[in-house]
């Protein structure tokens, strides 16, 4: 299923050429048309990082010239024509279309294993689903019920479902974090059983955060980062990192999510602050998380 599609034309010695680039839910794939037929087609999985496609326009009068494709940065894709090490065209004037490929690599590290990050996703990955899950139970039962105190305690039973179930199957349903995540749900329904209020219920994030965030920085200032830090490493593919780093990074950014959810709770609506919890500290905890994770990685 497509989710996105970008477009890039251009002419080379008389031909109509286009580069579309298609995301989809599993990868990116890169296609060259010449007068509208298709004349390659590359893809990678997303769990493969990014690459720059290099389409080849040698079928072109027997050109050596290539057609580069790739992000030029964190949403956008462009292409450059090279000919004779010159280039010829550029949809994007003056920008690198290998920029994210680049970004990985220092993200990630210049000698990551891909099977690697494959095999740690693949054992990881039931986790993710679960922790989406809870989320999403979360955001629905609050919507349909308007009720924040009982959506949580849903949620509550739902993890210690989760906590049950994990005794009987063979995935890993819980990450690194299973007895930490344990005793954080507790707190958390003991949180909402005594202060059965909506503002409390929308505050529980900000304490539970503080709370959570010391103990990330204590971690990594008096123990290296040796528990926390350490298990954090275990599910994030690349070179090696510094764990102390990792944790203290961790915890920087816990404080400003616990600070972010109390601005939006004391100036917005109930409905506002709902939709910014489920959707929308996401994507903002996943750039801190990338700045965290180039801080913390160790220098080959």
């Amino acid at each position: 299923m497509e989710i996105w599609s970008y477009f890039r034309p251009f002419n080379f010695r008389g031909y109509e050429c286009l580069v579309k680039v298609t995301l989809t839910f599993r990868k990116v794939s890169s296609s060259l048309y010449v007068n509208e037929s298709l004349m390659d087609e590359q893809s990678m999985s997303y769990m493969e990082g990014t690459t720059t496609f290099i389409h080849s326009l040698k079928a072109l009068d027997k050109s050596e010239a290539h057609v580069e494709s790739g992000y030029f940065n964190w949403w956008n894709t462009g292409i450059a024509v090279i000919e004779d090490g010159q280039m010829v065209y550029e949809s994007h004037p003056g920008e690198d279309v290998r920029y994210g490929e680049k970004l990985v690599k220092k993200i990630y590290g210049e000698n990551s294993d891909i099977k690697n990050q494959k095999d740690k996703w693949r054992e990881n990955k039931y986790s993710v689903y679960a922790d989406l899950g809870l989320g999403a139970l979360f955001f629905t039962v609050g919507k349909i019920t308007g009720d924040l105190v009982f959506a949580t305690m849903v949620g509550v039973v739902a993890g210690l479902s989760l906590i049950l179930l994990q005794r009987f199957v063979k995935v890993d349903l819980l990450g690194g974090f299973a007895v930490f995540g344990t005793i954080m749900l507790l707190i958390s329904g003991i949180f909402s059983l005594i202060l059965q209020d909506e503002y409390w219920v929308q505050m529980k994030g900000t304490l539970l955060g503080l709370m959570i965030s010391l103990v990330f920085f204590l971690d990594g200032m008096f123990r290296q980062g040796t528990y926390f830090g350490a298990r954090f490493e275990r599910y994030i593919p690349g070179g090696a990192l510094h764990q102390n780093r990792l944790a203290i990074g961790m915890s920087f950014t816990g404080v400003f999510g616990a600070l972010s959810n109390y601005f939006v709770a004391e100036n917005f609506s109930d409905d506002f602050w709902l939709t910014y919890t489920t959707f929308l500290d996401f994507p903002i905890f996943i750039v801190l998380f990338l700045l965290v994770l180039r801080w913390s990685r160790k220098k080959s």
